[in-house]
């Protein structure tokens, strides 16, 4: 479980986020949505650390983050970002091999052990075929798939992800989340696409200008009345294919009768 209690972060006194609190139930995928520069990939930053808090706690299982060291956070907490490198010079079993470096001494290297942990993450991901094609030579699902492999390899029950879906097209999309989805795992991941939230997140918490908007399950997330004033857009809800299906309009002016008055009568133009 991933616990925020009463966050406020601020980059040079500028607050980026503000009283933030939250859950993430075990074993569950917890959306993080909201307009670009709401917050998110901020927050996602103070859980693993790369950003520490100015107030409040951010804990898992309990124990705050702040208090966990070297093993500690990689047995619980595997991280996903944006940010690795598509001409990385690695094998696909290099990458994945990677997830067990916080279990490897620096002397004695990778065990047997490490490199079956390695090879049940690709099998359970489905790029075990791809073990020996270089990683720089994937397409970008399969490269989130290898990564997403690598974070399983690292044998953390929580796991991170920021907008995983960026860059992939459709059916990418839909099968990495389902994916992410199926795994026994706390599971929390930004998404833009409000659809893609519908459909594989459990729950989710919508941010706007670093405050908490809305926040619970998708059903109640997901309406009109909440996601018109945040995204400042004219919503429709509908289902499809057994989940929320969410369409976008400019939002309506708002047309008044123009009224003359005049020597105390009322003249329509």
């Amino acid at each position: 479980m991933i616990t925020l209690d009463d966050v406020h972060f601020d980059y040079g006194g500028t607050l980026v986020l503000s009283g933030i609190g939250l859950v993430a139930e075990p074993g569950t995928t917890l959306g993080l949505i909201g307009p670009n520069g709401s917050g998110k990939s901020t927050l996602l930053r103070l859980i693993y650390r790369a950003l520490r808090p100015r107030t409040g706690v951010v804990a898992i299982d309990g124990t705050p983050v702040a208090d966990l060291r070297g093993r500690d956070i990689a047995s619980r907490l595997a991280v996903v970002t944006q940010e690795s490198s598509a001409d990385t010079p690695i094998t696909v079993a290099e990458m994945v091999l990677l997830g067990r470096s916080p279990w490897a001494g620096a002397l004695r290297g990778y065990s047997r052990s490490d490199r079956a942990a390695a090879a049940a993450a690709m099998r359970r991901v489905g790029v075990r075929a791809l073990a020996e094609r270089p990683f720089a030579s994937l397409s970008g699902g399969e490269r989130q798939r290898v990564l997403i492999a690598r974070a399983l390899a690292q044998r953390a029950d929580h796991i991170l992800l920021d907008e995983p879906t960026n860059h992939l097209d459709i059916r990418y999309q839909h099968e990495l989340l389902g994916l992410v989805h199926d795994l026994d795992v706390t599971t929390v991941v930004v998404l833009h696409d409000l659809n893609l939230a519908a459909r594989y997140c459990d729950s989710l918490v919508l941010l706007d200008r670093g405050r908490i908007a809305a926040a619970g399950p998708v059903d109640d997330v997901l309406t009109p009345d909440v996601l018109e004033p945040v995204y400042q857009v004219t919503v429709a809800r509908s289902t499809a294919f057994g989940a929320i299906q969410l369409l976008f309009g400019p939002r309506r002016p708002i047309v008044e009768d123009v009224v003359t008055t005049c020597a105390g009568k009322v003249l329509a133009p």
